[in-house]
């Protein structure tokens, strides 16, 4: 038993002399353990959350909900505007596109948007508490828990090994994804009066299966040529990809096709009854 210790304590000592030196005094850099902690009180609280608030009122909480959106759409929108500027606006390949690990302007503002992005992982499990203490639990389904719960410790390995490069093509566009889904969260915090603006959710849905289709065909292309980027990466950002593709294709399917099928349905009965109820008068 000692001597497994042993060797896996020498297989992560091996493995952090690989780590990027200019990340390791960054918050929660130092070491994974912190990260994986925090996602395993998060699942903790994802499964005895709806039992202590079972006899509870729900909590109302538009103020605050209002803030945090807010807050989340501003910090989305630096994150993207960030990549864009630090990398995919200024010079990058959607091809084989290397981590710089220089010390130059650039690549330092590449690497600090990447624990940006890293950080607001954190921060948005915030989205699962207030479902809970709000007891909308429907919300909290297993695709939701599932994204939540591995992205924080996924971008730790992100932050720690490559933060730059081939691997921030999908982060750029959750950025992008997470503005606009915080902004149609913000207004539908805001109460019933505004549910009329909320009728681009379907699209919203779509927008996030576009961005893993996009994901899963740019990580798929290091698999054939050449690049300076670890292959271990590519697999796990294209496998992710695809997972997450198959469950919010899922998602949209029960979501709205069903929904869709159930609407033409009641029409389809209203129709009939009001024939049936036209036939009866004149009979």
């Amino acid at each position: 038993m000692a001597s497994v210790y042993a060797k896996a304590v020498e297989m992560y000592e091996d493995l952090m002399k690989k780590a990027d030196p200019r990340t390791t005094d960054w918050f929660l850099m130092s070491s994974p353990w912190p990260s994986f902690f925090i996602c395993i009180v998060y699942v903790v609280i994802v499964s005895q959350g709806p039992k202590i608030m079972s006899n509870r009122k729900p909590l109302e909480l538009r103020n605050v909900l209002m803030v945090y959106n807010i807050c989340m759409v501003a910090l989305s929108t630096y994150c993207f505007i960030e990549f864009l500027l630090s990398g995919w606006l200024a010079g990058y390949s959607l091809g084989c596109q290397p981590v710089d690990y220089s010390r130059s302007p650039q690549a330092l503002r590449m690497a600090n948007v990447c624990w940006w992005f890293f950080f607001s992982k954190f921060i948005e499990l915030l989205d699962t508490f207030f479902f809970i203490v709000r007891k909308k639990f429907n919300q909290v389904s297993f695709l939701h828990v599932f994204h939540h719960g591995i992205m924080p410790i996924s971008w730790w390995f992100g932050v720690k090994f490559v933060p730059g490069g081939f691997g921030t093509f999908h982060s750029l566009l959750n950025s992008f994804i997470h503005l606009v889904m915080y902004a149609y969260y913000g207004l539908s915090a805001l109460g019933p009066a505004y549910q009329k603006y909320l009728w681009w959710k379907k699209y919203m849905t779509s927008m996030q299966i576009t961005q893993f289709i996009l994901v899963v065909i740019h990580s798929s292309q290091l698999l054939f040529i050449d690049c300076q980027y670890p292959i271990i990466f590519v697999y796990w950002i294209g496998l992710y990809a695809f997972i997450f593709l198959i469950l919010f294709a899922d998602f949209y399917r029960k979501s709205y096709k069903k929904q869709g099928a159930s609407i033409k349905h009641e029409n389809g009965a209203a129709k009939m009854d009001h024939s049936n109820g036209f036939k009866a008068k004149i009979n």
